[in-house]
């Protein structure tokens, strides 16, 4: 099971990603919104935004997110992990209902070239 610190890696790993991305992805990333992404086998939530091409992580707090982001993410951590690292894909672990991604129909328009 992946841990608390390994999830925080995984995420600012995926915010430089995002950063260096080109095309539609960066054009996806360019959001700015309120981000959560609750690490469900640990039941900690990562909060923060989704700014300029970055994830920016504000804080960890145990539980289910406490207040309602427009981009709202739930998977386990060794799932995050492994989607980071090439290891699994988005749109296979979405589908299969391994990740959880909620958010307004425009932005779920926008954040399909991510998947």
């Amino acid at each position: 099971m992946a841990t608390i610190q390994e999830c925080r890696t995984a995420l600012d790993r995926l915010s430089d990603n995002l950063a260096s991305a080109d095309g539609d992805v960066r054009g996806a990333a360019a959001l700015d919104r309120s981000l959560s992404c609750h690490i469900t086998d640990l039941d900690e939530t990562f909060s923060g935004r989704l700014a300029g091409g970055r994830i920016r992580v504000d804080g960890v707090t145990p539980g289910p997110p406490r207040s309602k982001a427009e981009i709202r993410l739930a998977m386990t951590g060794d799932d995050l992990v492994a989607m980071v690292a090439g290891e699994l894909k988005f749109a296979k672990a979405w589908a299969s209902g391994r990740v959880r991604l909620e958010a307004g129909f425009r932005d779920l328009l926008r954040l399909k070239s991510l998947l």
